[in-house]
């Protein structure tokens, strides 16, 4: 069943909504109130996060052409800890976004949103179910949600054919990813290629395909026993499997990203919002498949990030006329088709299929039918840290993945 609710009239509503509530008009007061309401705290990583931004401001500026948003802040990894400074200033602005996985962690910052949803009319049910559950505190919505990303398998078509294997299905088991891994790996080239990430990479996405999550009830359970074996999977196709290079602690996303786009790895784990930077380098080569699982059962963590309110904000009704205007499904709908973004609501998912080849677009519907909620826990951000500097041993094969999440559990409770 999907993980969508049927929108009937909902885009209409939404539309008529932001037309009677232009953002030109949205703010009761003047000065530094107004501008901080038509302000966003947000992550500016790269060109391709301020492209992103700026869509969003475009489409809603094509609805009302009062609209006005600026948005500006640090890159991604400073992001969360600079923003808890950030938003408690007193020129802070309104608007903020957050990841659904660290909602938990912002939870202080953010203003609930259920009493100004409640009046303009939007309903949780709008988005898609695993992104609202993990926007979703203490029973309070804490942010409206844009996209709905389930982490995926890219992987070359033209490599996978030019050694004679078939494309992954739908039905992608772990042992014949590795079988296809090995076939590809020889003469400088890998099977796959990994970050020293914790998620939108292979330790943390193969933990939750095996089964395992890393939080439940509020606590983390990175010792999970499906998570500890998923991860351990992964961490092995380097050591022991061969098929993939080590990466450094410092690394990111960078190298292996330049990997797989260069042709020296035939796949990676990233998210789709990665599609549009790798259909440039990679054109019709580019496929996306479902994370492997052991049984061939699809299952993914479903990541995503959408717009909030910050708690210090003077003029929050005000603040959240200008948000929902960034959440419309014709908003969302045109962004997805620009930027390449999985859109939270299912009314938009047609705009981000169009120019897709048909088996991708499949392997994320299918992805998003049998996905699982990130949700975590307010040591989210330490734990990814930590990760990060500790992975490259386990892909060494230096500590197993149970030494290293054994150490995470303890050291973030």
């Amino acid at each position: 069943m999907s993980k969508y609710l049927a929108l009937g009239a909902t885009a209409s509503a939404f539309a008529l909504l932001a037309g009677a509530c232009g953002s030109g008009s949205a703010s009761s007061g003047g000065g530094a109130s107004s501008d901080q309401v038509h302000q966003m705290y947000t992550w500016v990583s790269t060109d391709n996060d301020r492209a992103q931004w700026q869509s969003f401001v475009d489409a809603a500026k094509e609805k009302d052409p009062n609209f006005t948003l600026t948005f500006d802040g640090p890159a991604f990894n400073d992001y969360w800890t600079k923003v808890k400074t950030r938003m408690v200033a007193s020129d802070a602005p309104c608007i903020l976004t957050t990841q659904a996985a660290r909602a938990q962690e912002l939870s202080g910052l953010l203003e609930p949103l259920d009493s100004y949803m409640e009046a303009a009319g939007i309903k949780a049910s709008d988005y898609n179910a695993a992104m609202m559950q993990g926007m979703t505190v203490d029973g309070h919505v804490l942010a409206l949600p844009y996209d709905a990303e389930p982490d995926v398998l890219y992987y070359n078509r033209e490599m996978f054919e030019k050694a004679g294997l078939q494309a992954p299905s739908t039905s992608y088991t772990t042992e014949q990813f590795l079988k296809d891994a090995k076939a590809l790996t020889g003469d400088g080239k890998y099977g796959m290629a990994v970050k020293p990430l914790l998620l939108g990479n292979a330790p943390g996405d193969f933990g939750i395909a095996f089964g395992g999550q890393v939080s439940a009830d509020g606590k983390n359970t990175l010792t999970d026993p499906k998570f500890v074996e998923g991860v351990q999977f992964a961490f092995d196709l380097v050591h022991k499997e061969q098929v993939a290079v080590a990466p450094n602690a410092a690394d990111n996303d960078g190298p292996a990203q330049t990997a797989f786009t260069s042709g020296t790895a035939a796949m990676i784990v990233d998210g789709p919002w990665m599609y549009g930077s790798f259909e440039k380098e990679l054109g019709d080569k580019l496929g996306v498949a479902v994370i492997p699982t052991p049984t061939g059962q699809p299952r993914a963590v479903i990541q995503g990030s959408g717009f909030g309110i910050a708690k210090s904000c003077p003029d929050k009704q005000a603040a959240f006329d200008v948000l929902k205007q960034l959440v419309t499904p014709e908003v969302i709908g045109t962004v997805a088709d620009k930027q390449g973004t999985v859109p939270s609501v299912e009314s938009a998912m047609d705009k981000w299929a169009a120019n897709k080849p048909e088996d991708s677009a499949e392997a994320v519907r299918v992805l998003l039918e049998n996905g699982t909620p990130l949700v975590t826990t307010t040591t989210w951000n330490q734990i990814n840290t930590s990760f990060q500097q500790y992975s490259p041993e386990g892909f060494r094969g230096t500590k197993t993945a149970q030494d290293i999440l054994t150490d995470l559990q303890n050291s973030a409770g």
